[in-house]
């Protein structure tokens, strides 16, 4: 049917553009927060681009309900605005006409977010926070940029270091300031290397001597040293930790009903669910004034999203801090803003029949 194909060809349109553009400005921010934590020592600079993909990839259901809600908005609202909307109305389709050519573009996308959100979510969570894990769990050594200071994990030492050529598991011009137990010490050494023993990794300097003074009573000693062994790191090929719920897989969420699980269940459905709903939702919000020149049922359109969203995220937090069960979230905010979307739809097309209605009248009258 003609006006089923033409439907579906603009708000294809309109989704591929609006796609393009909040993709472009999200992987933007996505760059300059990434590059920012690789400036803080937070990321391997050379992983900057893997995590760049892996949270594009896990914020893309996101962009993508986004694009078709206002895929939706734009293209229902030039036909409101052009006059197009009243020939569909005076032609005898209803509004809620339009809900099948929408759906029926949608539906690849609506897939889409399905997959992402239940495989690629976590997996691209789990990618990225063993990145940041792996980075994290090097040696201090190794942590420590040639020429600049850099604080240990624990922040009880701060460390500076002249890399020996490309080998980083040694160092010279070796500079540690250490505050433990109520003791300062500073040590220097001529060179210093790595070396692991079981789960421990130590750094072994040579060649240096080491102050320290007693905070309490301001004794000090000096020591110096043919060979001095620091532990950097306790346990730093200790790999039991368990992932978080956003880089859990689904099945084992299911599995393990806890509330921070249950938490997580619910962003991942609830974001499943919203696709659905703002899709609807963009039906009915899409009604404007022809006669009038701005357009505000857009910037309307983008505020209904932001609270949806903003609810998705307290919903979230209501259900992983126990004070409401998994099904009463799902039910009580997605429920409602279905209701809420078939309510406007109905609304939308009982007015425009009561307007024709009573032009009608007048006609005859």
């Amino acid at each position: 049917m003609l006006f089923d194909s033409s439907t579906r060809s603009e708000l294809a349109k309109s989704f591929g553009v609006t796609l393009v553009v909040i993709l472009t400005i999200m992987l933007t921010l996505t760059l300059i927060k990434t590059l920012g934590q690789a400036a803080g020592g937070n990321v391997a600079p050379q992983d900057v681009v893997l995590l760049m993909g892996y949270a594009t990839i896990a914020h893309l259901a996101t962009m993508l309900i986004l694009s078709i809600f206002i895929a939706v908005v734009i293209t229902l609202g030039r036909f409101y605005r052009e006059s197009e909307m009243t020939i569909w109305f005076a032609s005898g389709l209803p509004l809620s006409r339009f809900v099948r050519p929408v759906l029926r573009m949608a539906w690849p996308v609506l897939l889409a977010v399905v997959v992402l959100e239940l495989l690629v979510w976590p997996w691209g969570n789990q990618n990225s926070a063993e990145l940041r894990d792996r980075y994290q769990k090097r040696g201090d050594l190794s942590r420590v940029a040639p020429g600049q200071f850099q604080t240990s994990r624990d922040g009880s030492r701060v460390f500076f270091i002249e890399r020996d050529g490309d080998d980083a598991a040694t160092g010279r011009n070796v500079f540690i300031l250490a505050n433990q137990h109520d003791r300062e010490s500073v040590t220097t050494a001529s060179r210093g290397r790595l070396e692991i023993e079981g789960d421990d990794r130590y750094l072994v300097l040579a060649h240096g001597q080491r102050n320290e003074t007693q905070a309490k009573t301001g004794e000090k000693s000096l020591a110096r040293f043919e060979q001095y062994q620091v532990m950097t790191d306790p346990q730093v090929l200790s790999t039991a930790t368990q992932l978080p719920p956003k880089a859990t897989p689904t099945l084992d969420l299911f599995r393990n009903p806890t509330q921070k699980n249950q938490g997580e269940l619910a962003w991942r459905l609830g974001m499943i669910l919203c696709s659905v709903n703002m899709a609807l939702l963009g039906v009915g919000l899409a009604a404007s004034n022809p006669r009038r020149a701005n357009n505000w049922n857009l910037l309307f359109a983008l505020l209904s999203f932001v609270v949806y969203f903003n609810l998705i995220n307290v919903s979230v937090s209501w259900v992983g801090s126990g004070r409401t069960s998994l099904e009463r979230a799902l039910i009580a905010l997605h429920g409602s803003a279905l209701v809420l979307a078939l309510a406007i739809i109905w609304l939308r097309d009982n007015s425009n029949r009561f307007c024709l209605r009573r032009r009608a009248a007048e006609a005859r009258a």
